[in-house]
């Protein structure tokens, strides 16, 4: 990505998590850029393209974060644990990070699908990697790393709106007690007894 464009989202980004996407015009991006409007009509045709790179920019930064996982030399439950931890934390983080952007965030599901689809390959596929890694150590106890890889991601999936609006926190279940419930339900159904209690007492929820 050229400078200049990374420029120009950044500030449409600004924008749009300060005033709002309807409230942003082309213009407002143009001036506060100081790039001018030819150059803004380069690389955008609209103002809903720019919004659309702005979600790409922000579902680049978690998929970034949840790579960092994949890296790390540890055992498959401690690195499942991370990512799930991580993962619920960077989709709030982005949407709260954006102020008035997070109505928009939502407003359009076809649109914000399409926006999300290379993440959810992403996130897939860092999964199925965690989860093969755990079979060939012999911690994990699944006969399938696609299917249950689309099943924990989908189920990730459902939290993020109600995480979003802090639905969990309004019905009395704080954020530790969110993350524990969901990490226990995962990993109750995929490590080997007896192990299972003892390496769960032992990991601690960050």
């Amino acid at each position: 990505m050229s400078n200049t464009r990374a420029e120009l989202i950044e500030v449409a980004r600004q924008l749009f998590a300060s005033k709002g996407y309807d409230s942003t015009t082309m213009n407002e991006i143009a001036s506060l850029s100081g790039k001018g409007r030819r150059t803004l009509y380069t690389y955008f045709r609209s103002k809903s393209e720019v919004f659309m790179a702005v979600i790409n920019q922000e579902t680049s930064r978690i998929i970034e974060h949840i790579e960092e996982i994949l890296t790390l030399d540890i055992p498959a439950d401690q690195k499942l644990k991370r990512y799930v931890l991580c993962r619920l934390d960077q989709v709030k983080e982005t949407v709260v990070r954006n102020g008035s952007l997070r109505a928009a965030f939502f407003r359009d599901v076809i649109q914000l699908e399409h926006a999300r689809r290379r993440l959810d390959v992403r996130e897939l596929t860092i999964l199925r990697s965690i989860l093969q890694q755990g079979i060939d150590e012999g911690t994990f106890d699944i006969d399938n790393a696609s299917v249950v890889a689309v099943t924990i991601h989908y189920a990730l999936r459902g939290l993020d709106l109600p995480n979003i609006r802090g639905q969990f926190t309004a019905l009395g279940v704080p954020t530790e007690r969110l993350r524990k419930s969901v990490f226990d339900m995962i990993f109750y159904g995929i490590i080997r007894q007896p192990r299972l209690r003892q390496r769960n007492d032992q990991t601690q929820i960050d």
